[in-house]
């Protein structure tokens, strides 16, 4: 006799994925404001300090004990072509490409084009990760990536000026390789670890930006300043954390295109806190996006075959 059985790592991971899509979204409509007074370096570089800041303290707190509690441990030579990739890559030029992005595009239209990142990432996992190009992910990321098309179609002011167009494209292929080189680190050293070193790597990298930070610091004022502090601790410290949680627990493909819906959240976020009404087309490309999460979510038939245990 046997009985489908979910995997109790479904609904962390699920939960996790939903969290990081959240504080994501909600960075897209912070670093816009702060945009007006940090220049894309210096902002980069004081989230990633207070990212570094933050996790380093968590690692601290929640140092594990025990001898069944398995201990961090510092990542073996082979470990640090990747983590370099990942943090220079996705934490260091990626913020920066992004801030300067938005210095040029509406958040709307810049959320819309790096997240063709999902469909990189896929296609990356598939060729290095052996992943596989399942059906249903194929098939719902391209559905949810017609619904980012439709979005950035209706939030777009019009005129996007073609170097925030390549900043943002820049700022995609970083993230997706960032994702894939993440991706094999989780399965040898503790997610919290790999997420504090890649961020800390990431700062080390944008320390040729301390002097303009040094410069506009004093000029900003406090709510801009608290954003940057939110930017640092929340949707960098945190949403990574629950990133590198989830990820340790589903394939990068299937992960990737969970933050499809980043573009939606933004919308709605935007909506409620500055007053932004969406458009009735990025309502229907907000629609077309769950349904095709959903589908990319789905499991195939021999994997939810794999499922069946003996009572």
């Amino acid at each position: 006799m046997t009985r489908t059985v979910k995997s109790p790592q479904n609904l962390p991971a699920a939960g996790a994925a939903a969290v990081t899509v959240l504080l994501w979204a909600s960075a897209f409509v912070a670093i816009r404001h702060v945009g007006t007074e940090f220049s894309a370096g210096a902002l980069a570089l004081a989230r990633l300090l207070v990212g570094s800041l933050a996790l380093g303290i968590l690692l601290l707190v929640r140092r594990p004990t025990g001898p069944a509690v398995r201990t961090s441990h510092w990542p073996a030579k082979r470990d640090w072509p990747q983590l370099l990739a990942c943090g220079l890559l996705w934490f260091g030029v990626y913020n920066v490409a992004l801030n300067a992005a938005e210095r040029r595009l509406d958040a709307g239209t810049a959320a819309m084009i790096v997240h063709i990142a999902p469909l990189l990432i896929a296609v990356l996992a598939g060729l290095t990760l052996g992943e596989g190009f399942p059906r249903q992910l194929v098939v719902g990321s391209l559905v949810a990536f017609g619904g980012i098309l439709l979005i950035g179609t209706s939030t777009s002011a019009g005129g996007a000026e073609l170097w925030g167009v390549v900043l943002c494209v820049i700022a995609a292929v970083s993230y997706a390789v960032g994702v894939v080189s993440q991706k094999p680190l989780l399965d040898r050293l503790p997610a919290a670890e790999v997420t504090w070193l890649a961020c800390t790597i990431g700062a080390v990298g944008c320390l040729p930006f301390a002097p303009a930070l040094i410069h506009e610091l004093p000029k900003a004022s406090a709510a801009t300043i608290w954003w940057v502090v939110y930017l640092g601790a929340v949707p960098t410290a945190l949403g990574f954390s629950t990133w590198a949680f989830a990820l340790r627990r589903t394939t990068a493909g299937r992960l990737g295109a969970t933050t499809y819906l980043v573009p939606v959240v933004a919308i709605v976020l935007a909506w409620v806190l500055l007053g932004e009404r969406p458009a009735a087309l990025a309502l229907a490309g907000g629609a077309i996006c769950l349904v095709g999460v959903s589908i990319s979510r789905r499991r195939s038939r021999s994997e939810r075959s794999t499922a069946l245990v003996d009572a």
